[in-house]
């Protein structure tokens, strides 16, 4: 089932430009380029210059597909195509989101994931979201994949170069299906497909040896996210040693769509607790991305998650120490770690520092990260904050899928604040 919205998005051509343009910013420690194109090509990918690249969701219905399709429907380069929901199949999409009528939307209607297969299998570019639920991702790529196979033994000619997904669950979040399985406490639907993502925060993405970005790539969790960017320039200047503690309150909308104890408006509205503390399932992700920071080391992360009296963000409190004895008062001290972050992650940069402890009101909405550095002695302290459902998510995927495509990764998502909610 094609939507007028798809049908329109798969016509025009692909554009293929010369010798790229580009804007370089290089990490102080280890001279790695991180790119940004302007035109041509970026990281082995084509650019789609003019190209409006039909875009699909599956696990439609949820909090963080909400978000996808609030950000794509104002995407200049992707166009919401199609929405797949085992649930809401032939409801419109506006119902499920009233929010977001009298946008591009209106009219659209969810579709079962079972028609996910004539989508793989069709010529032209293609950006596949997965907001499904942990453990329901990898066997229903694996279905999908298998069917793109099959299309291509039966002589349709596919194009790779602009097929890309971006998983937002937790299924592709490691690329050891053994250690996947020890934290999810399930088999692996599709150990096979693991090579074929890399999970990071995307500002934090290496290219590899050849120069490439990925095929395909998984978004890590929210709370992953804010303490992540709040850590890894740390880490990869070498300025931190030892453990890290963390201490994280979400908002109710981290828990998703299904009611439950945890999201109950009584009970949540008026109250703050922790939950899982030393025992929650981000803490390996942290633990995996901090340690491709610093080169393998894997620091021991102790992260106390809390419940908090909101709907949205994350406001995250992260305790480093300082590898070297204190120079200098530690206000100085503090602003010159403060330069250091923002050269790392450049000027353009969804992730920016400051002396000044952040509010969540300054991220709720946006694909921005602020932090806010304190020094006493050798205790590094950084709080961070972020938009669970959009840096966390949903604008975290779309600013991937920007850079697989080739695109400016801040293509679409230069977003206003809230401000009040």
């Amino acid at each position: 089932m094609i939507s007028k919205l798809g049908s329109r998005a798969l016509r025009g051509e692909s554009v293929r430009g010369g010798r790229s343009r580009l804007a370089e910013m290089e990490l102080p420690d280890d001279r790695v380029r991180l790119k940004a194109s302007i035109d041509g090509q970026i990281d082995g990918h084509p650019q789609l210059i003019s190209k409006v690249v039909p875009a699909v969701v599956f696990g439609g219905s949820g909090y963080v597909a909400g978000e996808l399709l609030r950000l794509l429907a104002n995407h200049p380069r992707f166009t919401p195509a199609a929405v797949f929901s085992t649930t809401q199949a032939g409801e419109p999409v506006t119902r499920a989101f009233p929010h977001l009528a009298g946008t591009k939307l209106d009219g659209v209607k969810f579709v079962g994931e079972d028609d996910g297969a004539t989508w793989f299998a069709r010529p032209g570019p293609l950006a596949v979201f997965t907001a499904t639920p942990h453990g329901a991702a990898a066997p229903l790529l694996a279905k999908l994949f298998a069917a793109r196979a099959a299309a291509r033994a039966n002589g349709v000619e596919l194009d790779d170069d602009h097929f890309h997904v971006v998983d937002l669950s937790a299924d592709f979040r490691f690329d050891d299906a053994k250690r996947w399985e020890q934290i999810y406490a399930q088999p692996h639907g599709a150990p096979e497909l693991l090579r074929e993502f890399a999970c990071a925060v995307p500002e934090h993405f290496a290219l590899t040896k050849h120069g490439t970005m990925p095929q395909h790539a998984a978004q890590p969790g929210c709370f992953t996210t804010a303490v992540v960017c709040a850590a890894w320039p740390f880490f990869r200047l070498g300025l931190v040693e030892g453990d890290v503690f963390v201490a994280a309150t979400t908002g109710s909308s981290g828990s998703g769509k299904s009611p439950s104890a945890a999201t109950h408006h009584p009970d949540r509205h008026a109250t703050l607790y922790s939950y899982n503390p030393l025992t929650h399932r981000h803490e390996a992700e942290m633990r995996k991305l901090l340690g491709a920071a610093c080169r393998g080391c894997e620091p021991d992360v102790e992260f106390v998650p809390h419940s908090g009296p909101f709907v949205r963000g994350i406001h995250a409190t992260i305790r480093m120490t300082l590898r070297d004895a204190p120079v200098g008062t530690d206000a100085d001290r503090a602003a010159a770690l403060v330069a250091r972050v923002n050269t790392l992650y450049g000027e353009r940069s969804f992730v920016r520092a400051t002396t000044t402890p952040p509010k969540l009101t300054e991220v709720v909405g946006t694909n921005r990260c602020r932090l806010g550095v304190a020094v006493r002695g050798r205790t590094l302290v950084v709080t961070s904050v972020i938009d669970n459902l959009t840096k966390g998510a949903a604008g975290g995927a779309v600013q991937w899928m920007n850079r697989l495509f080739g695109l400016d990764e801040r293509t679409g998502l230069e977003l206003a604040g809230l401000g009040w909610y």
